[in-house]
């Protein structure tokens, strides 16, 4: 029963619940099945940013450049199928996943080879890869008018009643779902989190380990640039800007500990789901934009609290053990 009350991912569940619920009560329609697949839809893209920064938050560091890499990689695929129409959709979504990997190996590579700070790597790399996406343009937009028609639409398809970019987020949910529980790789991430000294001894490479994390943010940074683009066609220096912060509080409210070594798939989409579907509820309850950030910024702060008490419990448990064997 105690583990069922301190399960961060139900507490979640039942907070999710409970703003549909008060909302519904003022607008019947809002929880209505196509409202409700309207606001997974559009919170499919965070989800997916999520679980990238999971990914890296989990091995005690963090990428603040998440939103930029989006964007370069969103720009260079708009210009690219802008130029080339005819290059497939599947190349180009490749090649955004090969660009946004290589732009977060750039920031693994200096975490792990020079040894510097990820949040001074990745607050230096956030203003490069905004640079170049206005370097490469010369600070032009590419409209709808200038993609293809291919490029707008392979998204808003649907399949098996799901639009085609929720099968994305469900996708990469899955993928990522059984390489962070299923491969050595994936329990590697957890275990540096948890005491890289420890780790080391184990013969986990923690540098290579911690580069491989920033890989898959960049990777997932890449594709979410073409889901991006294609979703709201237009490409700008602009696009996603502050947006880092917004997948880091997805993080922090489905249960992802900033120290590091805890955090589950489940909790991070549900965090992103809980913030679409708070950021869909204000303004159809009248709430205005700055009490809109300012909610926002109190559910980030609650999260906050809740893990650094769960942290702290956990520490009180082991030194009990510890008496108790002595």
């Amino acid at each position: 029963m105690n583990r069922l009350l301190r399960n961060r991912e139900l507490w979640l569940a039942l907070a999710i619940l409970a703003v549909l619920v008060l909302v519904t009560t003022r607008f019947p329609r809002f929880a209505q099945p196509s409202n409700l697949l309207t606001i997974f839809n559009d919170t499919s893209i965070l989800m997916m940013l999520a679980l990238g920064q999971m990914a890296v938050i989990l091995t005690r560091s963090i990428d603040l450049s998440m939103a930029s890499n989006l964007a370069l990689t969103g720009m260079i695929v708009a210009m690219t199928n802008a130029a080339f129409p005819a290059i497939p959709i599947p190349l180009l979504i490749a090649g955004c996943v090969v660009v946004g990997a290589a732009l977060g190996a750039f920031n693994g590579i200096l975490v792990w080879k020079l040894d510097i700070p990820p949040i001074v790597v990745t607050l230096g790399t956030l203003t490069i890869f905004r640079g170049l996406v206005f370097v490469i343009s010369g600070g032009a937009w590419v409209n709808a008018a200038q993609m293809s028609e291919d490029f707008i639409q392979l998204q808003r398809g649907y399949f098996l009643g799901l639009p085609v970019l929720s099968w994305f987020a469900i996708v990469v949910a899955v993928l990522f779902y059984l390489f962070m529980t299923r491969t050595q790789q994936g329990r590697a991430i957890y275990a540096i989190g948890v005491n890289p000294v420890a780790a080391v001894y184990t013969g986990i490479n923690v540098g290579r380990t911690k580069f491989l994390a920033f890989v898959i943010s960049g990777a997932i940074s890449g594709l979410a640039g073409y889901l991006w683009i294609s979703r709201y066609v237009i490409a700008s220096v602009e696009v996603a800007s502050g947006y880092e912060l917004t997948i880091i509080a997805a993080c922090v409210i489905g249960g992802v500990s900033i120290a590091g070594g805890s955090g589950t798939v489940a909790g991070a989409l549900l965090g992103a789901l809980f913030l679409g579907v708070v950021n869909n509820a204000l303004p159809v309850i009248g709430v205005s934009p700055f009490w809109q950030m300012a909610i926002s910024g109190a559910a980030i702060l609650l999260a906050v609290v809740l893990n650094a008490r769960g942290e702290r419990r956990k520490g009180r448990v082991i030194l009990k053990k510890a008496e108790g064997v002595a």
